[in-house]
């Protein structure tokens, strides 16, 4: 399928999630549960949408080392994607943007420990989470065909 990137990305706040990482689901569950006014859509990174968005901004296909977010078409990476999604997830997940007190070197350091180590942390799946009657509204590929 082909999908029109510069569009998508304009159009929608994406979190882009390894969806073999256990940590990562745990993430995208977080989500679902706390973004009530579904700010965010997601997408997995394995999936054709998320390749094709990483493709967009030349970044890796096959070495994921950091959660992408795509807010008001900008790309964030590392702890700064991080900080944005919470951001906008309103009290008391916004109260985390006193991180943004902290250099982006050192927030990005303490991230990448984590990410680069998150599957020795947390472990694989071989289950990818999939939209469920109940959260496909969250996902970008459902919101797509809708």
């Amino acid at each position: 399928m082909q999908y029109n990137i510069e569009e998508i990305i304009q159009q929608h706040n994406i979190v882009l999630f390894d969806a073999i990482c256990v940590l990562c689901n745990s993430w995208a569950k977080f989500l679902i549960q706390h973004d009530q006014q579904k700010k965010f859509k997601l997408a997995s990174i394995q999936s054709p949408l998320g390749e094709a968005i990483l493709k967009h901004y030349k970044m890796s296909t096959d070495n994921y080392t950091t959660m992408v977010v795509i807010y008001d078409g900008q790309r964030y990476l590392e702890s700064t994607a991080l900080l944005k999604v919470m951001q906008h997830l309103g009290m008391p997940f916004s109260l985390l943007c006193a991180g943004y007190l902290m250099p982006q070197a050192i927030r990005d350091f303490l991230y990448r420990g984590v990410a680069l180590n998150r599957y020795q942390l947390f472990g694989t799946t071989d289950h990818c989470m999939l939209p469920s009657a109940d959260n496909q509204q969250h996902f970008l590929e459902r919101c797509l065909h809708d």
